[in-house]
């Protein structure tokens, strides 16, 4: 029998985290007037110390919606947001779906073109957009159907003493101000829409069925794509986190919002998680350690979500005596592999465990981690979440499983998993399975506890020699020369469908590569097959907006780069 046909991999779970979670029945609008019925008086957001009661949420939510349905949102429709993480962003996102409306998620960072691709694909004629993006929005082609611009001040949400200093006719304010805000003729405020009285509350509700978001994201095939994610998808997930998390205490503590809310991982913590807990969300317009540590004499954090390189700085100015980190009683780190390094340099300055977790966009997003017990390993993925059942199959023959410690595509089914592709029944159809279950592309190997570790993503492998290479394996190999501080390892066509195995290398501040020193290494540690024929020194690696290495970026370079393709060497 296979371990994950049984859920014997539950014994490792911490006390108190259940098997299953209770089913879910009602909306994200339902968890919202629950948490503000329950929570009231309690803080829900904090922004530059500028803080926001439960109830105070509820009734900006309530009060946007019907300004909103005054502008013509009804059931169904997709309402677009491009904003960075602020108030207004969780109060959009909650009037959007208490109309039944769609959230289409946005990078406000994208580029016109890249807006205009998307906005083809949902449709979406409404947009609550961040003032400095709402010209972009405007210069968008006039037959994509957009009707209305809505346009979001973000220092409305801050003190007034801030937003006083912002005004003052100096240089340093004026350079400030015209980082967080721009006029936006033609467009209607957000606070005009915090104005309108409240939608009443009769006004037919969303169903736990109903789609709450279009998510975008390249999914398991490479092109980007709108993931359907329902209420139930997004209040399941934080159901599983919470029981994932038991020690954390409902109705008090500090989630840090550091992730983008426009990233699925981000939304779900700070947006979502945090209702489901009523917990203060503590929101970042942007990753910068020292507003961090500014934001922590007032609300100690005690979750921090977070990506490997966001630990790393925290913990280095920890290190330094600017940020206590005491009293956190969680951090999960998602999106990339996390090294024991950063683990360890964490867990000396922290009063929590540094966990990895693994998840998709189309998995709302999370699906398995690390328990937060003496179980955990570092450097695996961990246990499939509670109600959550997953399966490791051979790539090529989906229908048949491997045996535990092999090599196997992962595949996972689950109450969080989505609902399919926007307007892509062909995708949907090779993505979601026969039963339910998720195709990830992810390559894993399970072990005899029930712990998955990833080997690499089935897109990203490396063909060489007839032989199958997982870039993350070698690129683990190469970070353990001294002076490598990151490192990309892809594949270069060559001819003949070969690749070539090549190192893009980041170095310390100060530090030179041995390249011959880098080849002896490899040689010991990494079949012939595997070693990187090529080793190239660059200044940065090409990153997300969360600080995941984008190796298909990297590669694409190194293929535009003509000089670089004739410089590398036969196949032996």
């Amino acid at each position: 029998m296979h371990l994950n046909d049984t859920r014997a991999w539950n014994r490792f779970y911490a006390p108190d985290t259940p098997i299953d979670i209770e089913p879910v029945t009602g909306s994200l609008i339902d968890l919202l007037d629950e948490r503000v019925t329950q929570w009231n008086d309690r803080d829900a957001i904090a922004f530059f110390g500028a803080t926001l009661s439960y109830r105070e949420l509820g009734d900006r939510v309530a009060r946007v919606a019907n300004g909103l349905k005054g502008l013509g949102v009804k059931e169904g429709d997709r309402v677009a947001l491009v904003m960075p993480n602020a108030p207004q962003h969780v109060i959009a996102f909650y009037a959007v779906l208490r109309l039944g409306a769609v959230v289409v998620e946005h990078n406000p960072l994208y580029t016109r073109d890249e807006l205009e691709v998307q906005f083809r694909d949902h449709g979406a004629q409404v947009v609550i957009a961040w003032s400095k993006v709402a010209p972009t929005i405007q210069s968008l082609p006039k037959d994509l159907g957009i009707r209305t611009v809505i346009s979001v001040d973000v220092t409305r949400a801050m003190p007034l003493t801030m937003r006083l200093a912002l005004s003052l006719p100096i240089a340093k304010a004026r350079e400030s101000r015209a980082k967080l805000t721009a006029p936006a003729p033609g467009t209607v405020a957000f606070a005009q829409l915090e104005r309108t009285a409240p939608l009443p509350v009769a006004h037919p509700r969303p169903a736990a069925t109903d789609l709450a978001c279009l998510q975008y994201t390249s999914g398991t095939t490479g092109t980007p794509k709108g993931a359907m994610i329902t209420h139930a998808n997004l209040w399941a997930n934080a159901r599983q986190g919470a029981a994932w998390m038991p020690e954390f205490t409902r109705g008090e503590g500090s989630i840090y919002g550091l992730l983008p809310m426009f990233h699925s991982f981000g939304l779900l913590l700070s947006v979502i998680y945090s209702v489901e807990t009523g917990s203060r969300a503590v929101l970042f317009p942007t990753f910068d350690p020292e507003l961090v540590a500014q934001a922590a004499k007032r609300f100690p954090p005690t979750f921090v979500p977070a990506v490997p390189p966001m630990f790393d700085r925290l913990a280095r100015v920890a290190r330094d005596g600017k940020l206590d980190l005491s009293g956190v009683v969680y951090a999960i780190s998602g999106a990339m592999t996390l090294t024991p390094a950063i683990v360890k340099r964490w867990e000396e300055l922290a009063g929590s465990m540094l966990n990895e977790g693994y998840g998709l966009t189309e998995t709302s997003p999370v699906a398995l981690a690390n328990p937060f017990t003496d179980h955990r390993k570092i450097g695996a993925i961990g246990l499939p979440f509670p109600s959550t059942d997953i399966r490791v199959v051979d790539p090529e023959y989906p229908e048949r499983q491997v045996a535990l410690g092999e090599t196997g595509e992962l595949l996972i089914r689950g109450p969080q998993v989505f609902q399919g592709y926007w307007n892509r029944p062909e995708e949907t159809a090779a993505t979601l399975l026969e039963g339910g279950w998720l195709r990830t592309g992810d390559l894993v190997v399970q072990d005899e506890e029930g712990f998955v570790t990833v080997v690499d993503r089935k897109k990203e492998l490396i063909i060489t020699g007839g032989f199958n290479v997982a870039p993350s394996e070698v690129e683990a190999v190469i970070t353990r020369l001294p002076g490598v501080a990151e490192c990309a390892v892809v594949g270069v066509p060559r001819g003949g469908g070969a690749e070539v195995v090549t190192a893009a290398v980041i170095l310390e501040p100060d530090a030179s590569f041995d390249e011959g020193a880098a080849r002896e290494f490899a040689r010991e540690h990494l079949a012939e097959y595997k070693r990187p024929s090529t080793y190239l020194v660059w200044e940065e690696l090409p990153k997300s907006l969360i600080g995941k290495v984008l190796r298909r970026r990297v590669r694409d370079a190194l293929i535009a780069d003509r000089r670089a393709v004739r410089a590398l060497p036969a196949e032996e």
